[in-house]
């Protein structure tokens, strides 16, 4: 459950990556629907800017793309809002907030 105690759908919250539909094809050809869906975890990622832990359902896609962003505080600070959940948007906001006042004193 997110913040506002809904249940979350099959979507990364992070990147927005949800199923995605297909079809099953046999040998003899013949289609049938299937689903494809994310490989979701659970993953804590540590905001250093905010001290504390934060739980995401993520995919393992987007739990690299954090570490290659140096941390969810960095993965934050550039992605676009629109992919991300509202769990996510507002810690982003949250961090953006904690981020301003030390570059306005530096």
């Amino acid at each position: 459950k997110n913040l506002n105690g809904k249940a979350m759908s099959r979507r990364c919250e992070l990147t927005g990556k949800s199923v995605m539909v297909g079809n099953n094809v046999s040998h003899a050809n013949n289609k049938t629907k299937r689903r494809f869906l994310p490989n979701l975890q659970s993953v804590r990622f540590f905001s250093e800017s905010l001290g504390r832990f934060f739980r995401f359902r993520v995919t393992v896609n987007a739990v690299r793309s954090v570490d290659k962003n140096g941390g969810i505080d960095g993965f934050l600070l550039k992605a676009k809002k629109d992919t991300l959940s509202l769990n996510a948007r507002k810690l982003q906001k949250i961090i953006t907030e904690a981020k301003q006042p030390s570059s306005e004193a530096a």
